[in-house]
């Protein structure tokens, strides 16, 4: 599974470099619908941007498959389990410290698609809003 996703990873950053692949967003893109708040935008319709996209329709059917299993795996241990973990540690420091103001600052891979940090402290019973760019906190 390595060595696949190593080959995958290598053949779309030649295609990316040919010109024959293009990313659909810029980072521009990003830092935009990131700074207005709208997560929820075309471009974050996608669980994770952190983790290669290595299925694709012009692999075989048992390279797809291998390909499946890999991009499940990342998913769950670079995003899941990760944003898990933030989550708890910042429901800590709240219920540790509950007369002190706390600011966190995270990465825009925390708060794409499903199971982010913010669904995390939600289930907790937090309520989370956005402050867009510019807004007094």
């Amino acid at each position: 599974q390595v060595v696949f996703a190593l080959n995958q990873t290598l053949l779309q950053q030649e295609s990316l470099r040919a010109g024959s692949f293009q990313i659909p967003y810029t980072t521009e893109d990003l830092i935009k619908h990131y700074s207005c708040g709208n997560l929820s935008s075309i471009i974050f319709k996608y669980d994770t941007s952190q983790v290669p996209n290595f299925i694709n329709a012009t692999l075989p059917a048992h390279e797809r498959i291998t390909a499946q299993e890999i991009d499940s795996y990342f998913r769950q241990e670079l995003i899941y389990k990760r944003n898990e973990r933030i989550g708890r540690r910042v429901k800590n420091l709240l219920d540790e410290y509950p007369d002190k103001s706390f600011f966190f600052a995270f990465g825009a891979g925390h708060f794409m698609g499903n199971n982010t940090v913010i669904d995390v402290l939600r289930r907790e019973g937090y309520e989370v809003e956005h402050t867009p760019a510019g807004q007094d906190i």
